[in-house]
């Protein structure tokens, strides 16, 4: 039988019917005491009492018994990383921990152009590898849904490279991956030109092949005084929108002017927001822009986290992402940032949870996935605890006992993927 009836869990979150904009209380979480999920190939088709889908399924389905204390919820989207990568800054961190600055780093062979002359000598295969290596490693913290951003090739042959390398990664993964090209990511230091004369090379000669590879569909830009100025940034987003892409941008991380280019264009969203300020965040909060802080940079560096509360108290869409990459952020553990930027910045359950789900989902564009009801895909995870809120409690150290993709079962803790 096609159909699945999996439970009963000792709490099911759906995160259903919940808002896509501003604060959330805890009592506005939806709780089903002894849940359970009714799905058919990839596609739920049910969710309520266990007892009563019991009964209304009854010899139509299959059945998944659950038969110890569990929480089941959604699966998580991580919506900002950059895994496609080679190389490794350890000493980055050490000299950044020991009081060097950026341009100090860089001057002793660090940083972003470190890391782009890895990835620029790594082999495709290789490449492919690594993000497939690292994608395993996010699945088995509840997460299915994957951003994966190019940006560490900086030339049209090396972003070609990187978006086929994830094309490829996703050939081996259970995750679904979401490309980005990211190759505004600063100006190479290579490049025979100003930053407009690279940006527009990138535009009429790279944005025609991702279309014709059908590589991204996604253009995301650094807008940053050490990368590109909200003035040189306009053309290549004006040129990205009359070709159908979705716009993301970095924005805000150091100094402000990103978020505004961001609502300006439409974009999906603004990223890490760290240096917002109060005009900022009133931008953002009036936008369908979503913003999505990424705490794990904030730790990386030692920089002041994004101000998640005031944007969800003035109604922005707030989201929780890695940012995973080999600099700034190289811990790669969702759960675990997503839970000290709740401590740090006053956040409800409900919104941590709502951030890694149904509102990330929305920075990727997608409303197919994220909460658990009728037509959505069945992503979830099941944790051995009877009580949800041991998840954020545990600070990620609590991880789901079963990971499900698409009506699948695809990792199960202590097995191999």
């Amino acid at each position: 039988m096609a159909k699945k009836l999996i439970g009963p869990f000792t709490q099911l979150l759906p995160l259903a019917n919940m808002p896509l904009h501003g604060a959330l209380l805890d009592n506005t979480l939806e709780i089903i005491e002894k849940g359970g999920i009714v799905m058919e190939h990839d596609l739920i088709i049910d969710v309520g009492p266990y007892p009563i889908l019991q009964e209304k399924y009854g010899a139509t389905v299959t059945f998944v018994d659950i038969d110890t204390p569990t929480v089941c919820m959604p699966s998580y989207i991580d919506c900002h990383t950059h895994i496609a990568f080679s190389g490794n800054r350890a000493n980055d961190f050490a000299l950044r921990n020991a009081g060097a600055t950026y341009l100090e780093i860089a001057e002793a062979g660090g940083g972003i152009w470190s890391t782009v002359q890895h990835t620029r000598e790594a082999p495709e295969e290789e490449l492919t590898a690594r993000i497939v290596e690292r994608v395993d490693a996010l699945i088995k913290q509840g997460i299915t849904t994957i951003e994966v951003k190019s940006g560490y090739g900086l030339s049209v042959e090396q972003e070609v490279k990187t978006l086929r390398a994830i094309q490829q990664a996703q050939k081996r993964v259970a995750a679904d991956l979401v490309p980005t090209c990211l190759a505004a990511h600063m100006k190479p230091r290579d490049f025979d030109g100003d930053a407009s004369v690279y940006l527009d090379k990138i535009a009429s000669e790279l944005f025609p092949i991702l279309q014709r590879e059908n590589l991204t569909n996604r253009i995301d830009a650094f807008v940053e005084k050490s990368a590109f100025s909200a003035t040189e940034i306009r053309p290549y987003f004006r040129k990205a929108k009359e070709q159908g892409f979705d716009i993301t941008v970095h924005a805000d991380q150091f100094t402000t002017s990103g978020s505004v280019v961001a609502v300006e264009f439409g974009a999906v969203s603004a990223d890490h927001l760290e240096a917002s300020t109060e005009n900022e965040i009133q931008i953002l909060a009036k936008s369908d822009t979503v913003a999505v802080a990424l705490p794990g940079a904030s730790l990386g560096l030692g920089y002041a986290y994004t101000p998640a509360r005031r944007l969800l108290d003035e109604g922005a869409i707030l989201a929780i992402a890695t940012d995973w990459n080999p600099g700034s952020a190289p811990m790669g553990q969702l759960m675990v940032q997503a839970s000290i930027l709740a401590t740090a910045e006053k956040l409800s359950n409900a919104e941590v949870f709502s951030a890694l789900t149904f509102r990330a989902a929305r920075a990727l564009n997608l409303s197919d996935r994220g909460q658990l009801k009728r037509g959505q895909l069945a992503d979830f995870n099941i944790y051995m605890t009877s009580n949800y809120q041991n998840i954020t409690y545990k600070q990620g150290t609590l991880r789901p006992q079963q990971v499900w993709k698409s009506g699948k079962l695809i990792y199960t803790k202590g097995e191999q993927l």
